[in-house]
């Protein structure tokens, strides 16, 4: 995904000397944009939909939604022949192994989101999101050995004590928000080992826990639902997926800094459906973490600015 927004980049940086190339770039980063757009306000508000089958038991919203969302991506797949880009990857015994651990891990950040907006902790969820991006930075530090500049070690320590301040201050350890942060941030770790792009990842992780799913929807427990619940439980194949097409279309058509700037539209989303729609308590501990998690980010994206500044400077022509 990054090789292939990089290419794209390349890429309209070659057209830009082409008659009519200066309008075609704007519509291309237009179009990118709300596409992007697009996919995080749907991240965004997917608590509405959870909370409309909240009825339903949490591991029984997850087994629909493998089951669903498996079915669904093989019917995209094979609209846009694009079976041979997976082929490769099932041959690939390391490759395997590696989607095989980010499904275990997708399946545990599912399961949790489903349960904390079942059980009213949507503010909890959209913490966690906040904190994922950061934590991101400080996995890749230890796991693949990258460098944090002064500002980014700033931010993820203000992440850090956000956390603990919950921790601290709350009558319960914040396990929801640090196991969707934990889970999320393990599961992008071990996407990057892999040459596969997001929606053809997706399409194989649920087809390694679809088997666990049937054998589970098998059981009286996921029985005895309505012909209406049934109906939208259905959906939730496109609510997974359709989001992740918006998505690939940004990635080729945007900066990876751009996706990194939108991609706090969907905490903020979910931190607004928690307290406007939910009417989620938002106590005191609640509030000064969020308000430390804003001033990490606020720091991050001032890293991200300054650090960007001088290289595109250096890019344009004179």
């Amino acid at each position: 995904m990054v090789a292939s927004a990089r290419v794209n980049e390349q890429s309209a940086r070659a057209q830009a000397g082409r008659p009519g190339s200066a309008s075609a770039s704007v519509k291309h980063t237009r179009s990118g944009l709300l596409c992007g757009l697009a996919a995080y306000v749907a991240w965004g508000f997917i608590p509405l939909y959870f909370h409309a089958v909240s009825h339903v038991p949490a591991p029984v919203v997850l087994c629909h939604r493998i089951f669903w969302s498996a079915l669904f991506l093989v019917v995209v797949i094979s609209l846009r022949r694009e079976w041979s880009f997976i082929w490769p990857v099932l041959r690939n015994r390391r490759s395997m192994l590696l989607l095989l651990a980010a499904a275990g891990l997708i399946a545990v950040n599912w399961l949790v989101f489903i349960y904390a907006v079942i059980s009213r902790q949507v503010l909890q969820a959209s913490l966690g999101y906040f904190i994922n991006p950061l934590l991101s930075i400080f996995l890749g530090m230890l796991f693949l050995h990258e460098r944090l500049r002064r500002l980014q070690w700033v931010a993820v320590l203000i992440a850090g004590v956000a956390v603990l301040n919950l921790a601290l201050r709350s009558e319960t350890i914040p396990w929801i928000a640090v196991t969707l942060a934990a889970s999320f941030g393990f599961y992008g770790l071990v996407r990057k080992k892999v040459d596969i792009d997001s929606l053809h990842g997706l399409l194989v992780e649920t087809m390694i826990l679809l088997p666990v799913a049937l054998v589970f929807l098998a059981f009286p427990a996921a029985h005895g639902l309505s012909p209406g619940t049934l109906g939208l439980l259905s959906l939730s194949g496109i609510i997974t997926a359709v989001p992740l097409l918006f998505f690939g279309v940004a990635v080729r058509r945007l900066k990876l800094s751009t996706i990194g700037f939108l991609q706090y539209t969907g905490p903020t989303l979910q931190f607004l459906v928690a307290v406007v729609i939910f009417h989620e308590p938002l106590g005191g501990a609640k509030l000064a973490s969020f308000t430390l998690c804003w001033l990490a980010i606020a720091v991050y994206v001032a890293d991200s600015i300054i650090t960007r500044l001088p290289q595109e400077c250096a890019d344009k022509p004179e």
